[in-house]
């Protein structure tokens, strides 16, 4: 963009932010004539995708900051208009809005409220930080048209977000994504109204414990074995990490109200959107829960916890075999199979199994799981990636008239959701299940990992790879599709050695057969919404994934292999997945430029 656009664009921003901080940032870059920070903050605007919004925090068109919630949630409240005349006629439209403990995020979250106060919805807040699963909740159980959650997950400190939510507590799909991004596009106005107004014309109200206290009942409630807690609680001894965010009211409320013994790390309990003790506030790497686990080795912990910031993810350590003092990082493939496991086992000892149970989990999660589901005589529905497809099968299964009743939905990414009640995945719950688990394996002599070396001899020994990216910048967005149109023009014959039998292209929605396989131009159609997002499926049963990021900017790999545990057994099985890994993960890396 040219310098005078640039210049131009960080005026007119400069006029409209009402915040003095971002407002200081933009000005001071302007006087410092810093032309590649000013172009980075002003060559577009952070763009309102399908999730929603995610950026770095900052003055700018191309940051997180008050003028462009307030734009965005213009766009939402205007398309919420649209989509219920008659509520907007009568002034019955409602929305919900939470937030997690990143800087900015009640200022950002209050800002969205007063915006659709503005607009004629009334809107219901936290007073403080809770979790992004309370919002799903909360916009259910209080018959919200739409749900608003400021969080960027468990992304480094410098980014904060916004996640839009639709009537049923899901994040929003098609056709509602599209039509809020044109509403958010075409915003030039933005209503506002000051919070004493607001709340004098009822169209205001702080929430609190009249979601709190029902949350917390509900996750109880979906527990199968409450005596077995009564009696067995005091066995388990669970160390639970907050990671500095929005899960230590819930966890240790509904643990502790089972009896069950949390000790907090308490350097990390309080929010803290510095997040000081770790560099990524994200339960999938071991390095956030080394705390955790440390205090864990101390106090002799049965289990390990950790949520992410706004507490929709759960990752968890357990005990080494061995007796070894050390403790094992479960993946999230390993703890959705071995939940999946332990929610049908349950169904079926207590006789609630439905007669059509199902399971739903995404394209890049482990292949273990369907054979588990199937095990039990249960369907297991795949989707794209993210929880809101997962809900989006939920809810069609609810009314499509075809009998299957879900009970369980993850994805490999450490997300579960063990409740109809909630519609996006919830860390707080899963804790809670995963307790219950571990005091039941235990009741029976088993570990955790015990049970997972069961299914893996059962269902065979399944290992999964994860790969990202990053490209940043302007150029960023072209790289990325460069990676894959050259993927989908010169499609791979072979990965890590393997012969690539076919290919499904979600994107243009189709199966396809390389012609080196004798099946030259065949194709077959994808029932799954478009996506950016390519799978190479090999002749020994491993799939490849790889897909752009909605929310980020990076492209990200997935494989999924798995080995017979035959006559060599488990450790056999591991060093054959592990040289397939690793072949394919050198061919990706070439590509990638790593």
């Amino acid at each position: 963009m040219e310098k005078s656009a640039i210049i131009g664009r960080a005026k007119e921003y400069i006029a409209r932010e009402q915040d003095e901080g971002f407002r200081k940032e933009a000005e001071s870059l302007l006087a410092q004539e810093d032309w590649k920070e000013l172009e980075d903050r002003f060559y577009r605007n952070l763009e309102f995708g399908t999730g929603g919004l995610r950026g770095v925090i900052g003055g700018g068109y191309n940051r997180m900051n008050t003028l462009v919630v307030k734009s965005a949630t213009q766009g939402l409240a205007a398309y919420v208009r649209k989509a219920f005349p008659d509520k907007a006629q009568a002034g019955t439209l409602k929305a919900v809005i939470a937030y997690d403990s990143r800087h900015y995020s009640a200022c950002f979250a209050e800002a969205a409220a007063l915006i659709l106060a503005a607009n004629g919805i009334a809107a219901y807040l936290f007073s403080a930080l809770r979790p992004t699963p309370e919002l799903s909740y909360a916009v259910r159980q209080l018959g919200c048209d739409t749900g608003i959650v400021i969080t960027a997950s468990h992304n480094p400190p410098r980014y904060n977000g916004y996640k839009a939510y639709w009537n049923d507590g899901s994040q929003v799909i098609a056709p509602h994504d599209q039509g809020i991004i044109d509403e958010v596009n075409a915003v030039t106005d933005i209503k506002e109204i000051t919070r004493l107004e607001a709340t004098a014309r009822g169209l205001l109200e702080i929430i609190d414990r009249r979601i709190d206290e029902p949350y917390q009942a509900m996750v109880r409630s979906r527990l199968f074995h409450p005596d077995l807690i009564k009696a067995k609680a005091g066995e388990v001894k669970i160390v639970y990490t907050p990671l500095h965010g929005t899960g230590a009211m819930h966890v240790e409320a509904v643990l502790g109200s089972l009896g069950l013994k949390v000790i907090t790390v308490p350097e990390q309990r309080e929010g803290n959107g510095d997040f000081p003790t770790v560099s990524f506030p994200n339960p999938e790497e071991a390095a956030a829960l080394e705390m955790a686990v440390n205090l864990g080795k101390e106090t002799g912990a049965d289990v390990v916890m950790a949520t992410d910031p706004d507490a929709d993810r759960l990752g968890i350590a357990v005990p080494a075999a061995g007796n070894t003092g050390e403790f094992t990082l479960l993946t999230g493939n390993q703890l959705g199979t071995l939940l999946a496991d332990y929610i049908f086992l349950s169904l079926k000892e207590s006789g609630k199994m439905p007669s059509k149970p199902a399971m739903v989990n995404s394209i890049v999660t482990t292949g273990m799981q369907k054979r588990v589901a199937a095990s039990y005589g249960a369907e297991c529905f795949e989707c794209l990636t993210g929880f809101k497809w997962i809900a989006d099968i939920w809810r069609r299964c609810e009314t499509d008239g075809k009998g299957y009743t879900v009970v369980y939905g993850t994805e490999e990414s450490y997300g579960y959701l063990v409740e109809p009640e909630v519609r996006d995945k919830d860390g707080v719950s899963a804790a809670a299940m995963t307790a219950e688990m571990t005091l039941y394996w235990r009741s029976k002599g088993k570990s955790l990992l015990t049970r997972l070396e069961e299914l893996y001899k059962e269902n065979g020994y399944w290992q999964e790879l994860g790969i990202s990216k990053y490209f940043q910048g302007p150029q960023g967005p072209a790289v990325m599709k460069g990676i894959m149109d050259e993927y989908r023009k010169n499609p791979p014959k072979t990965l890590g050695g393997i012969e690539v039998e076919k290919i499904r292209d979600i994107l243009e929605s189709v199966w396809k057969y390389p012609g080196n396989l004798g099946k030259p131009g065949r194709t077959e159609p994808v029932d799954l919404p478009k996506s950016d997002v390519l799978q190479f499926y090999l002749a020994d049963g491993t799939v490849v994934s790889a897909r752009p990021s909605g929310t980020e900017p990076k492209i990200k790999f997935y494989a999924s292999c798995c080995a017979g545990v035959g006559s060599g057994g488990l450790e056999a099985a591991k060093a054959e997945t592990a040289r397939k890994l690793e072949a394919i993960k050198k061919e990706i890396r070439s590509v990638i430029g790593e």
